[in-house]
């Protein structure tokens, strides 16, 4: 049995306030760094979504078989947490999407430092098995283009190898970001670790470091409402707990709505204030490169579309490899909006607008995707003809979503068939 939602509101004005959990990339590496220092570190707000409680029951599960559904982050994270549990003989397995994304640039890596694992059925895919032991470390190359979580990933267990670990970083690094939230993580935590240009080092010592982390919400889910923000016609929404020196890279999708959509952001202690700007006038083409903030591209895209506003993203080599191939997916959905756009490897570039009016209802897939059914969500103020099937696959990074919508005086109706 299939399930969808009927979302819309009315779009003369948004207002509230809205409280969100901690970030999903900033928990997930805590709980790694909290696996193998224990009590050196503690954590409060972690994220409440689905990708981090399988990630945590993983880390504390007896079963020598772990089943990650389709926990992206929790597989690679894992795959380097396990590989240097000696004497322990782990499963690594997933759903059917996370069989077909590829992990060898990881595993090839750990293989290199003198890793166990082995591949049990397709060469380069999960599932795998592991077998946990002693690593010296020392240096490594790897391709820098492909995912920030395999660097990031290795960069997490790193200071338990006997020589430490130094990474040479080949080609583009992509969502630099993501690796410089790891290495600061590490550094708080008291890692010694030293980066310059395209050299990571990660020293096998630890200081007294921070212990206490109170984890920032995350600014991915917060770009949906910037998103909401931008379409509304008023706009005057608070959300919690965010800081001005966060760590997230996605932290950039206040600046990117400040100069591209009008929407301000303003810092009060923990809270963040979206306005929409007075008689601010939207170009009518955004170029903007994203190889650094992946995540908030599918958002900005339907930003432009709802607002007819053409636009070419570049940057978007990993989005191939998420939880579908998001720029076929963003492709297929915008056209039932009579949105044409035009997608390559690494970009997206929306070019044109069929103008047709939407008076039946247009049914959005989500391909198993959290990001596909949030980032549509904002057509709910342009259209009460929108429907979002499978609405639980938000679970996976923004469990509280509908419910948070709804506070916002989004109409939200659930069906199955």
């Amino acid at each position: 049995m299939s399930s969808y939602i009927k979302i819309y509101k009315e779009k003369s004005s948004l207002c509230g306030s809205v409280s969100i959990t901690g970030s999903k990339s900033v928990s997930n590496r805590l709980l790694i760094l909290k696996a193998i220092y224990k009590d050196d570190i503690q954590i409060d707000n972690l994220s409440n979504c689905e990708d981090t409680e399988v990630l945590k029951k993983s880390l504390t599960s007896t079963s020598n078989i772990l089943d990650i559904h389709h926990a992206g982050t929790a597989m690679r994270f894992l795959t380097s947490y396990f590989a240097i549990q000696e004497g322990k003989e782990i499963v690594l397995t997933g759903s059917d999407r996370m069989k077909e994304r590829p992990i060898s640039v990881l595993v090839e890596a750990l293989k290199k430092l003198g890793s166990e694992i082995f591949y049990l059925e397709k060469q380069g895919y999960p599932p795998i098995k592991i077998f946990g032991k002693k690593i010296l470390g020392g240096k490594i190359d790897i391709d820098a283009k492909i995912s920030s979580q395999y660097i990031s990933s290795l960069m997490l267990i790193a200071s338990q190898f006997k020589k430490g670990l130094k990474i040479y970083l080949r080609g583009n690094i992509t969502s630099i970001p993501y690796i410089k939230m790891t290495f600061d993580l590490l550094t708080l935590a008291g890692v010694k670790t030293y980066w310059k240009e395209k050299v990571i080092h990660i020293y096998p010592e630890k200081d007294k470091g921070k212990k206490y982390f109170y984890v920032e919400s995350d600014w991915s889910s917060a770009s949906y409402y910037y998103s909401m923000a931008a379409i509304a016609k008023q706009s005057h929404i608070t959300l919690s707990s965010y800081n001005n020196d966060s760590l997230q890279g996605d932290r950039k999708v206040a600046s990117i709505y400040d100069k591209n959509f009008g929407i301000s952001t303003v810092f009060d202690k923990n809270a963040i204030t979206l306005k929409k700007k007075l008689n601010f006038f939207s170009q009518k083409f955004i170029e903007l490169n994203l190889n650094q903030t992946p995540d908030i591209a599918q958002t900005i895209v339907v930003t432009c579309a709802a607002l007819e506003i053409k636009c070419n993203l570049k940057g978007l080599e990993t989005l191939k490899i998420k939880e579908t191939d998001r720029l076929l997916a963003l492709k297929e959905e915008l056209l039932k909006f009579g949105v044409i756009t035009k997608i390559t490897d690494s970009c997206l570039e929306i070019t044109d607008f069929s103008r047709k009016k939407i008076n039946s209802f247009v049914r959005i897939k989500t391909y198993q995707d959290h990001r596909m059914a949030m980032s549509f969500t904002p057509f709910g103020l342009c259209s009460s003809f929108l429907q979002i099937e499978e609405p639980s696959v938000i679970e996976k990074s923004y469990p509280n979503f509908w419910k948070d919508l709804k506070f916002l005086g989004f109409s939200i109706d659930y069906y199955e068939e």
